[in-house]
């Protein structure tokens, strides 16, 4: 079999490796489906994460399959049986810098039978669908964090399969004034597909003149705001998160959930005169089953965030795809 390995900066490959072997607290997985998340694409840039042995790092994070081997000590879980895999699950930091990675045929999943790693879907969710769970959780733990309700304003920035998923979370909770900012019009027009109110491209122009036309405008202290309730930062770029500061109406909540390479300056007196309330959103401590329930709800269609799917084969391809942000969204890998 193969796995996907990271082996320095913008070197990645498969490499042919010898089939997993599970322990008694350990499962083995048939890959299915694997989603490239932005996170790989940092990670390759980077030259990976430095692994448990100092190896080259196994990529690939979001994956659903079929379960082959389950060891002797672990209980509720059958061969045979349909699943997604929480890839932080057991201290396992599969596909983030642990020993394994999803971009591969067969996953071994350690310590299976210690922590719920594993999640059960029925045979009417698709493989891609499953593979959608991971990040699908990432965006559903930003909205929780941010107590979004029915009838507040909200803005997402960044339209990446983050910011796209949150837009589905929204929706699926009752909030249906959404803005969707991004300077990817493929993106953007996906956002509209998943039920954003409106969207913006930011080569065209202020997007905050485009906020307080769409959620009115306010003042704090003779200060100009805008009317949103709730702001996702799902781009990562600093401007924003001054602008924000800047923009925000009192008592406006800030939730981060794209990576920030670098440190900020930022003029923290808004957030005393404002009462700004600013939430990390780190991953999904809680989230999977609940993201499960959502998928098999009816009440959402995540197609449109997958904008391209290739072979295990073509992964090449894939990964160069994936890098397109003007092109592509999400970017699945079909293993077997």
């Amino acid at each position: 079999m193969q796995q996907v390995y990271v082996h320095g900066p913008d070197d990645v490959r498969k490499s042919d490796v010898q089939s997993p072997v599970a322990g008694a607290d350990d499962v083995i997985v048939d890959v299915a489906a694997c989603g490239i998340c932005g996170s790989d694409l940092a990670y390759i840039a980077m030259g990976g994460l430095p692994g448990p042995n100092g190896e080259p790092m196994p990529l690939g994070h979001e994956l659903s399959g079929v379960v082959t081997v389950v060891g002797d000590a672990v209980d509720g879980i059958s061969v045979g049986q349909r699943v997604v895999v929480n890839p932080m699950a057991a201290d396992n930091s599969i596909g983030n810098g642990g020993g394994e990675g999803g971009f591969t045929q067969q996953l071994l999943v350690r310590n299976a039978s210690k922590d719920r790693c594993l999640y059960p879907i029925p045979d009417h969710l698709s493989d891609l669908h499953g593979a959608l769970v991971e990040p699908l959780g990432v965006a559903m733990h930003a909205v929780n964090q941010s107590d979004a309700q029915a009838g507040e304003k909200v803005v997402v920035f960044g339209a990446g399969p983050i910011g796209l998923g949150i837009v589905v979370c929204l929706r699926y909770i009752g909030v249906t004034s959404i803005l969707v900012i991004d300077y990817s019009q493929k993106r953007l027009d996906i956002a509209m597909q998943l039920g954003a109110e409106s969207v913006f491209n930011v080569a065209e122009g202020d997007s905050w003149a485009f906020i307080r036309k769409h959620h009115g405008r306010e003042t704090v202290h003779g200060m100009p705001a805008a009317g949103t309730d709730v702001y996702f930062d799902a781009a990562g770029a600093a401007p924003v998160i001054r602008a924000i500061f800047e923009q925000a109406k009192f008592a406006a909540r800030l939730i981060a959930v794209a990576m920030h390479k670098d440190e900020i300056q930022l003029p923290f007196f808004y957030v005393m005169a404002k009462e700004l309330v600013i939430k990390g959103a780190m991953a999904y401590p809680y989230e999977f089953d609940a993201v499960i329930e959502m998928l098999l709800s009816g009440k959402v269609d995540v197609t449109p965030i997958v904008s391209h799917q290739f072979d295990f084969a073509d992964f090449d391809q894939a990964l160069a795809m994936a890098k397109q942000v003007d092109k592509a969204a999400k970017v699945l890998v079909t293993i077997s």
